[in-house]
């Protein structure tokens, strides 16, 4: 059932949703996280590393979402840092170069916005990522699994296939910023909301977003084994879609992707 955009909101910042790790411990096994950009340092927002789903290799990348104040301060509040960009790139450099297929789990309230960022290369390392990726030899699968605003969901979005949790969302902005912008007013929330269309039906609809992911209950918090069971179903049949596809091939395709993909319900 469709739901206003605050609704969303309300339910993918429940305190027992469902985060990255969550989807790598339940729908991967024998994970083994790498860490570090080779660079400055590591990124404890974006998590990464290789893994199997069945018999198949592949690299999972995710950003990752605190369920309570410790771990929001130790996730940097879900929003990537420029060595967590880098990170995200080496690893799917190194997955280019052992053939495995990419796994993005997006869920990020932005690219950090501190001073510190920029000193470290923040708008540099998320336009490398956008230059770099769209060119990566292997399949590149994202979902987005909660909040998805501004370049820091972007950069994790080039991808040959883009599945939306049902109640995820995907905007340049988020609706209270938006707001603040526009009307200079906070209470506007809703009116912006509206503006933007950021609900996994409207991103569909506009061709933006190829899959929505069906939630259980109440949202992905009701029922973690059947989401998880549902996003593995949709990455195994990704994966097998783009396994008999040239590299080269697949990398055209992916630059000229559009609204066009075949869309269905997992």
């Amino acid at each position: 059932m469709k739901k206003n955009v605050l609704e969303c909101i309300k339910i993918i910042n429940h305190e027992k949703r469902p985060n990255s790790m969550d989807y790598i411990n339940t729908v991967f096994n024998n994970f083994i996280e790498l860490c570090g950009d080779r660079l400055y340092g590591d990124d404890s927002s974006l998590i990464g590393g290789i893994a199997y789903i069945n018999k198949t290799p592949v690299t999972v990348i995710g950003q990752l979402r605190g369920r309570n104040f410790s771990e929001n301060v130790k996730y940097n509040f879900s929003m990537t840092l420029p060595e967590g960009f880098r990170k995200a790139l080496r690893l799917m450099k190194q997955a280019e170069k052992f053939k495995r297929p990419i796994i993005c789990f997006i869920d990020t309230l932005g690219a950090f916005p501190g001073v510190q960022a920029e000193e470290r290369g923040q708008a540099t390392a998320i336009a490398n990522n956008l230059y770099e990726i769209i060119d990566i030899k292997v399949p590149i699968i994202s979902i987005f699994i909660g909040n998805g605003f501004s370049g820091g969901a972007l950069a994790l979005s080039i991808s040959d296939s883009i599945a939306i949790l049902e109640n995820a969302v995907f905007s340049v902005i988020s609706p209270r910023a938006c707001a603040n912008i526009l009307w200079k007013d906070s209470s506007k929330e809703k009116e912006a909301a509206e503006l933007i269309k950021m609900t996994s039906w409207d991103l569909v609809e506009e061709g933006i977003v190829d899959y929505i992911i069906n939630e259980p209950g109440e949202g992905a918090h009701s029922n973690i084994e059947e989401i998880s069971s549902c996003v593995k179903k949709y990455i195994i049949d990704q994966i097998n879609i783009f396994r008999s596809i040239n590299p080269s091939k697949l990398v055209k395709k992916r630059k000229r992707k559009n609204s066009s993909s075949t869309r269905k319900a997992y």
